[in-house]
């Protein structure tokens, strides 16, 4: 059902949809921010499999 939801052309859409919505200003601030959120989830995950290696 979901095989091929997402095709090239749809995320050529998304895109589009993003650039009217929020300016092409707003944009590389916005995966900044989602950049370092994803470093810091990163980063707490490596801490807590690092912190119980017994529990596996």
């Amino acid at each position: 059902m979901l095989r091929n939801a997402l095709e090239p052309w749809h995320v050529a859409i998304i895109v589009l949809v993003c650039l009217m919505v929020f300016g092409s200003k707003k944009l590389p601030e916005m995966a900044r921010g989602l950049g370092k959120s994803a470093r810091i989830l990163k980063a707490e995950a490596r801490a807590l499999r690092e912190e119980n290696p017994a529990e596996r």
